[in-house]
């Protein structure tokens, strides 16, 4: 190893570091002191994003005997990674502060599962990125969990591990069937030995494609692989539930590229198949049953199943137009999702969850301005113009109809959003045209205001001028 080793791995040891620090400084604070635990964990992700910016690469670069690679994909996926961690943190404060929450646990927890969704986004080889993976799922798992006394949020905690454990289980016999084929772990190296000799391209190799496909789409949350996501967004604690729906669905999107595209591309009309069939389940499935939920949490956790389903239609078109749009599409959902949970969270307040559906009653009487935040939100997950959300769809539909037959699948789409939107459109309706069933006062702190409202604002700002983001997509891409 050299020294160029370890300036492209230099944000995670960088991170990795700094948690260390917060975990040392965290038992010296009292419980009364606990922000100090918050501001040492913001701290921490301005200076990993600092030097994420400062050792960004010109060019794809593969170091550490070919186990990481850094390449523009990667800076990216991080950056947004560490953008959205910090917000899920700022949202998450005073929720904490107000619930008797606050302590250390839940921003090192946060910390640690951002460095395995950077391990992710970095994995040149199916051992890394199971490695960063395991690291990501495990602190998942204890946030899930992170209040002890609600026992729905320990049932959701349980049954998010056991899950888990499976497919977890069942990427690691995918992994080991396709190394005992190729020889290798090293996603360039799968790519050349699968190219050199196309005869291996037969059963042991689909065998374990399909426990691969598993495992991606377990830790997407498509369908029927879904069981696990409505009910740990509905158990978890919301500040919990802003951090599963935002940052780890770009390391999600990580482990697609990574190993289908990078590693399996070659065998594309192989697994092209299996994500299209994934991908029309989720939206199907995803639509239908958020018509009938009268818990936002739960709600919006069905939507993200049929957002899913957009993402790998994407990816099924195996062209560099679909992998953009499925980056492009992940990126502007993550906004959307952080400024819907956010909103949650301002709405609960101590002993009270804002979960239901009629918890948005007459909100435009409580607070118009919040009221035209969510319903920015909504707009732009339902997919209207001209918000990001209209765009973001379009370019998928966009790729798909250049697809051999992929007429079909772009009708369905269409169809899709506009069932959708009526769930969406539901919640506008409550905040509008139904009466306030809680006169409380919204309270948060004003830098938290400010962040939700540009949180709210960019859905709207990214459809008027999205210009500059897709072409950076379609850049880091290429």
């Amino acid at each position: 190893m050299n020294w160029m080793d370890y300036i492209a791995a230099a944000p995670e040891m960088t991170l990795l570091g700094l948690i260390c620090v917060v975990m040392i400084a965290d038992l010296f604070i009292e419980n009364e002191n606990r922000i100090v635990t918050f501001w040492l964990s913001m701290l921490s992700l301005v200076v990993t994003a600092a030097v994420l910016w400062a050792t960004a690469p010109d060019a794809r670069t593969v170091v550490f005997y070919g186990a990481y690679v850094s390449d523009p994909l990667s800076q990216i996926l991080k950056l947004g990674a560490v953008l959205f961690v910090g917000v899920s943190f700022l949202y998450a404060r005073d929720y904490l502060r107000v619930n008797d929450l606050h302590k250390g646990e839940y921003y090192l927890l946060g910390l640690f599962g951002l460095l395995g969704m950077m391990i992710m986004m970095s994995a040149n080889s199916l051992l890394t990125m199971y490695l960063g993976l395991e690291v990501l799922a495990l602190s998942m798992y204890a946030l899930v969990a992170i209040d002890r006394h609600n026992v729905t949020s320990a049932e959701s905690a349980m049954k998010y591990f056991v899950l888990g454990a499976i497919a977890s289980g069942a990427l690691l016999y995918g992994i080991s069937w396709v190394y005992g084929v190729t020889g290798t772990l090293q996603f360039h190296e799968i790519a050349a030995v699968l190219s050199a000799d196309p005869g291996l391209n037969n059963l042991p190799l689909w065998f374990g494609l399909a426990f691969l496909i598993v495992g991606i789409a377990f830790k997407f949350g498509a369908v029927p692989f879904h069981m696990w996501l409505p009910d740990v967004y509905q158990g978890a604690r919301t500040p919990v539930t802003v951090y599963l729906a935002s940052a780890p669905k770009l390391a999600a999107l990580a482990l697609v590229f990574r190993i289908l595209v990078d590693g399996l591309g070659g065998l594309h009309e192989t697994w092209s198949t299996m994500i299209m069939f994934v991908a029309v389940l989720s939206i199907l499935a995803g639509n239908f049953i958020a018509i009938a939920q009268t818990n936002i949490k739960r709600m919006l956790g069905y939507s993200t199943i049929s957002h899913v389903g957009f993402i790998l239609l994407a990816v099924y078109t195996g062209t560099e137009e679909g992998y953009a749009s499925a980056l492009f599409y992940t990126l502007t959902y993550v906004v959307a999702a952080a400024g819907a949970f956010g909103i949650v969270i301002l709405l609960s307040r101590r002993g009270y969850e804002a979960e239901l559906l009629s918890d948005f009653k007459g909100l435009n009487a409580r607070s118009p301005w919040f009221a035209l935040m969510m319903l920015f939100l909504m707009f732009s997950m339902a997919g209207v113009p001209p918000f990001v959300g209209f765009l973001s769809k379009l370019y998928v539909i966009s790729a798909v109809l250049e697809t051999a037959g992929g007429t079909w699948l772009a009708i369905l789409m269409v169809l899709a959003s506009v069932i959708g939107a009526y769930y969406y459109l539901r919640v506008i309706w409550y905040m509008y045209f139904e009466k306030a069933e809680d006169q409380a006062v919204l309270q948060a702190a004003t830098d938290t205001r400010l962040v939700l409202t540009l949180n709210s604002l960019a859905v709207l700002a990214l459809g008027i001028v999205p210009g500059w983001l897709l072409t950076l997509c379609i850049q880091v891409i290429g």
